[in-house]
């Protein structure tokens, strides 16, 4: 059975198992004469779980085990004596065979993937359906346990609030989980990359190009100091300074001057930017920004000015940060006590005297913690840099020349036709974990300042 109708299944036998066991729980508590511990709904979610939990969970565990066990029992087929020992060509084969037994294809390109459709069908057909009823078994089996716990005396509240408890700790785990993940594969690719070019030319090297790898030294090449500082340059210089003073004057108008009724609808039309697909700051950026930039420099005395500059992706790249610098300042000056701003005007200070004095200084914490996390929302921008930016990785601090960034870098590198292990491709997955634990530091730091900051206040 397909693995959506199973989790249909499932569900329909939780549901049922619901109302089985609210219906019996209501019984219990007809005419008053006794008393349930738990409400009848809570009896019924008891059951409920027990039917559907470790039918889940044998789902979840059966859907990773399944495709192993099926490759197996294909490989016992007489015809499957004919396939490579290559691991890469016999799984390219079997897929085929899979692709037709699965209705996804109608015919195979190898004569051995067509005759190992059959066997293919025959054992995904056998798993399948044992699966199936496993989980079937499962969800009969736990509901009829957790049916026959049920009596007046039974807390079935606090069964559920544990199992509930239990689930937001599993959601959690799966994130750190995920992250972890992540972390370990870039670790593990970028080990081999490094066992190949050594981590001081990668990381201290200020030539970058992947395109002219010497085999003999190719950290002479995969100096990432330009990646780096491009990176930098756009993300952190550029950009912040258009977003850090159009945000911050932003939230001081909207928390301090701004009228309620104009409030209501300019900060949701200003919070739209955060929804815009960066896709379309990408061709806000290569079809008006960048050629408005270079007309700019041409106009500044540079003739041979390029559009793909650095500037015209750092401007665009602050315009997408400033909802993000404006809402976390935005909070911040509004966590800022009552008491603090009126007795700054009772003292006879203005308005603006209160702002720059008092709210500021007492918000600062927050602010730096939001500036500190657009920093690393802009350094991990990619669409506007691919579209905006030059892959020319440049040293410089003029504006109006290309430069290029780690993200664009890590695009070019594995869009190509390079082998895998490559030090080109290996490269990629070394930017990558360079990004990452720059990324990670910074929000450490915010999540530092902003705990200060709660602490202050509390």
């Amino acid at each position: 059975m397909n693995v959506f109708a199973l989790l249909f299944v499932v569900a329909g036998l939780g549901l049922i198992g619901w109302l089985t066991a609210r219906a019996r729980a209501v019984r219990f508590d007809r005419g008053g004469q006794k008393r349930l511990h738990s409400l009848p709904s809570q009896h019924g979610w008891y059951v409920a779980m027990w039917t559907m939990l470790p039918a889940l969970l044998f789902i979840a565990v059966w859907s990773s085990l399944s495709p192993a066990l099926i490759k197996e029992q294909v490989l016992k087929a007489p015809a499957a004596a004919q396939l490579s020992d290559f691991a890469f060509e016999r799984d390219t084969v079997l897929g085929e065979a899979r692709d037709v037994a699965l209705g996804r294809a109608d015919s195979t390109f190898d004569p051995t993937a067509e005759a190992l459709v059959d066997p293919m069908r025959d054992a995904i057909r056998f798993y399948g359906w044992t699966g199936t009823g496993i989980a079937i078994l499962l969800a009969f089996a736990g509901g009829a346990f957790a049916f026959t716990r049920i009596s007046p005396a039974f807390r079935a509240r606090t069964r559920v609030e544990r199992g509930l408890m239990l689930i937001l700790l599993i959601a959690s785990l799966i994130a750190i989980l995920t992250t972890l993940g992540i972390f370990l594969s870039l670790f593990w690719e970028s080990m081999r990359f490094f066992a190949v070019v050594p981590p001081q030319d990668f990381l201290f090297g200020t030539h970058w190009s992947p395109q002219l790898i010497d085999p003999a030294s190719p950290g002479k090449s995969l100096g990432a100091v330009p990646l780096f500082w491009g990176t930098f340059f756009i993300g952190a210089v550029i950009a912040m300074l258009v977003a850090i003073p159009f945000g911050l004057m932003s939230a001081i108008y909207l928390t301090q001057y701004a009228a309620p009724r104009v409030r209501r609808w300019m900060k949701p039309m200003l919070e739209i930017l955060a929804g815009v697909p960066t896709v379309v700051y990408g061709y806000f950026a290569a079809l008006t920004v960048a050629p408005a930039v270079r007309d700019f420099a041409v106009m500044l005395g540079m003739p041979f000015a390029s559009a793909e500059s650095a500037l015209a992706a750092g401007l665009v790249m602050g315009v997408m940060i400033i909802p993000f610098v404006s809402s976390l300042a935005d909070d911040s000056i509004a966590a800022v006590p009552d008491a603090m701003r009126d007795g700054s005007l009772a003292m006879g200070a203005t308005n603006s005297e209160t702002i720059s004095r008092v709210l500021l200084p007492a918000a600062l914490p927050g602010v730096v913690a939001g500036v500190l996390l657009a920093v690393s929302r802009a350094i991990g921008e990619t669409m506007i840099v691919v579209m905006a930016a030059s892959g020319a990785a440049n040293i410089t601090l003029n504006p109006f020349e290309s430069a290029t960034t780690v993200t664009k870098q890590i695009v070019d590198l594995l869009t190509g036709e390079s082998e895998f292990d490559s030090p080109k491709t290996l490269a990629a997955f070394a930017l990558g974990l360079t990004l990452f634990v720059i990324t990670l530091l910074l929000n450490i730091v915010a999540l530092r300042v902003v705990k200060r900051y709660r602490e202050a206040y509390e």
